[in-house]
């Protein structure tokens, strides 16, 4: 057997139950040397659980593990590191108040002849790691002052200095800037041609396609299908991980379009954006799609109150308003949901329910009290009507998936009872199922008379879930299209300034 064909990791017959859940049901997973294994499938398919077995967090209760062919028993993560097994995930075994090199020799750490800490070889070992890994980072700088992102970067720099062959990547770039996204995928096939194992956790279709060899699916505990990853489209695998086919994950039903509800007329911010016209009727999805840097996001931000009006006018319902802030447009019944929820959005600390109603705490106040009963009442409507999956309405919001995190934010701004919805990335970081259930929720408000504004670089959700679709090049509206004349290609010509206007 080549090298390439060596079986690192072998897992037969594993089942896993927490309480009365089936996690997994009898899966069967192997891992070469030198390969990029991808594992997709919906939250809760049973992923992570396998990952976890194989690094030791949970035992399986059934089935077993070879690692080189040899039968082991993973009982905790120190035997799976032991194995040479590393899992690198979003919740960091880092200690914030020691330095870089500290963290980096966690565990191995060089001492002196008298026993004593040796701090210059550690800063040395650590200068060697971090060139590894080609980040610029200093040694001595405390570990908590770093992005998230580069404390996951460094997380792999120990893990190879400790001669790790096997690592598993949860969700790896989930909190990763777009440089430090590249140098990942680097670094991943750095590791995978030097002859280790790489175990990629991930919804994100584009990447998978970039770095895999082959691709799992898991569905509901159980593996689906293991294949080359030039053996699949990536249709086939959505159809793997949620049963049906791909044209049934958008939802656009016979849409009734009422009066013009949102007009903006000339908008712009004086800098780089404007001027913008376009308006957005009663049951409408308007999206809006251009490259990175086409000013998307910005436009958004001007109707929404957020950043400051240089020229234009927005009209609502006929009315025209001037927003001096996002509370002004609230008022006016605009309700927007950002595109970063961790960084813009939620608070990963307070309830899903303190989430859901902060936007509209004004309604539940009654002389000077607020009206607790109220507001449980409305949260719970929130939580029926847009399946949101949790313990309680009062779940600490930051423990839930991403997809139901979205949901919260959906949650906050519909409290408002907007009258214009403005969407930014609203399924960005959420898996399939989920996106499914969001795209059910935003055809549902359409059906209500709901003016839907959606803005998305994803171009095959602009194209399944609007009505018309605005093409924004430079900051300004290049070609308006209907959903029956556009396609990804002349989109995507649109956008790039290739096609003619």
């Amino acid at each position: 057997m080549s090298k390439d064909e060596q079986l690192l990791v072998q897992m037969q017959g594993i089942s896993k139950s927490f309480s009365v859940t089936k996690a997994l049901s009898n899966v069967n997973f192997e891992l070469k040397a030198g390969e990029v294994h991808a594992l997709m499938g919906e939250n809760g398919a049973g992923k992570s659980t396998l990952m976890k077995i194989l690094a030791g967090v949970h035992n399986p209760d059934e089935g077993k593990i070879l690692v080189r062919g040899k039968e082991v028993r993973v009982e905790d993560p120190s035997a799976a590191k032991k194995l040479g097994i590393a899992l690198i995930h979003q919740e960091l075994s880092i200690v914030p108040n020691m330095t870089v090199a500290e963290n980096l020799a966690l565990g191995n750490e060089s001492r002196t002849k008298w026993g004593t800490l040796d701090r210059k070889r550690i800063h040395d070992e650590a200068l060697e790691k971090i060139a590894r890994v080609r980040a610029p980072i200093d040694p001595s700088e405390l570990m908590g002052n770093l992005s998230l992102g580069t404390q996951q970067i460094l997380e792999i720099a120990r893990a190879i200095s400790m001669n790790a062959q096997i690592l598993i990547l949860d969700e790896p770039t989930a909190a990763l800037s777009s440089f430090e996204s590249k140098l990942l995928f680097e670094l991943i096939a750095e590791i995978s041609s030097a002859g280790a194992g790489l175990i990629y956790i991930s919804h994100r279709m584009e990447e998978v396609w970039n770095l895999a060899d082959r691709v799992t699916v898991f569905r509901d505990g159980q593996l689906v299908a293991t294949s080359k990853k030039n053996e699949l489209t990536p249709d086939q695998v959505i159809k793997q991980m949620i049963g049906r086919d791909v044209k049934d994950l958008y939802v656009r039903n016979n849409r009734i379009l009422g009066d013009v509800v949102l007009k903006v007329e000339n908008l712009g911010d004086g800098v780089n954006i404007g001027p913008i016209n376009l308006e957005v009727r009663a049951g409408e999805v308007l999206g809006l799609y251009g490259l990175v840097g086409a000013g998307r996001t910005e436009i958004t931000r001007l109707i929404f109150g957020a950043d400051k009006i240089a020229t234009g006018s927005i009209h609502i319902s006929g009315n025209l308003v001037n927003f001096k802030s996002p509370r002004d447009a609230i008022v006016e019944g605009i309700a927007f949901v950002p595109e970063d929820r961790k960084i813009q959005g939620l608070f990963a600390l307070m309830t899903l329910s303190d989430n859901i109603i902060i936007a509209s705490l004004a309604r539940f106040v009654r002389l000077g009290f607020l009206a607790l009963r109220n507001i449980a009442k409305a949260v719970d409507t929130q939580f029926t009507n847009l399946s949101i999956r949790a313990s309680s309405i009062e779940q600490i919001v930051g423990e839930l998936s991403g997809g139901n995190q979205q949901k919260v934010l959906l949650a906050r701004g519909l409290q408002t009872n907007p009258k214009v919805l403005i969407l930014d990335e609203p399924t960005r970081g959420v898996d399939i199922g989920s996106k499914n259930e969001i795209y059910r929720i935003i055809d549902s408000l359409t059906k209500e008379g709901t003016a839907v504004l959606m803005v998305s670089s994803d171009l095959p959700e602009v194209l399944g879930m609007s009505d018309r679709i605005l093409v924004i090049r430079d900051g300004v509206v290049v070609k308006e299209l209907l959903v029956a004349e556009a396609n990804e290609e002349n989109v995507l010509l649109f956008s790039s300034g290739l096609a003619s206007v």
